[in-house]
């Protein structure tokens, strides 16, 4: 048995060339000998969010905290709050992030395969965002 106490893993902002405004990431769970599962407690302030991405295995997220929003290419974007639960599927081409004008937070849980867990692409512009703001 492994416990890891709240607070003794650290943090790190998220990068700039994967998020667009202020994102905190604390690892939870990492990839072990046996497993292929990473997850992470992912914080967006308002408006910030992921660029477009898939994942070769798929994403749960669970919402924890705030408001936030999500859409797969070619999807409405949808807002969610605490407690719920998405799934996107292998390679489905999505973005994440905070509403507009509350901040959100969400456990994020990935696999890895072949070695890959994610490939980042284009960053959601200002004029796709915009669509929420209201």
């Amino acid at each position: 048995m492994e416990i890891k106490k709240n607070g003794t893993q650290g943090f790190y902002s998220g990068p700039e060339e994967w998020f667009t405004g202020s994102v905190r990431i604390e690892p939870l769970i990492s990839k072990q000998p046996k497993t292929v599962a990473a997850g992470a407690l992912v914080s967006f302030e308002a408006g910030a969010r992921t660029a477009w991405h898939t994942h070769p295995a798929g994403q749960t997220l669970i919402i924890q905290t705030g408001l936030g929003l999500v859409q797969k290419e070619g999807g409405p974007i949808v807002q969610v709050g605490p407690g719920d639960v998405i799934y996107f599927e292998p390679e489905e081409k999505h973005w994440h992030g905070a509403d507009a004008h509350f901040p959100m937070s969400h456990i994020a849980i990935q696999e890895e395969v072949n070695g890959k867990v994610v490939d980042w692409m284009e960053k959601v512009s200002d004029d796709q965002y915009k669509l929420t703001k209201g």
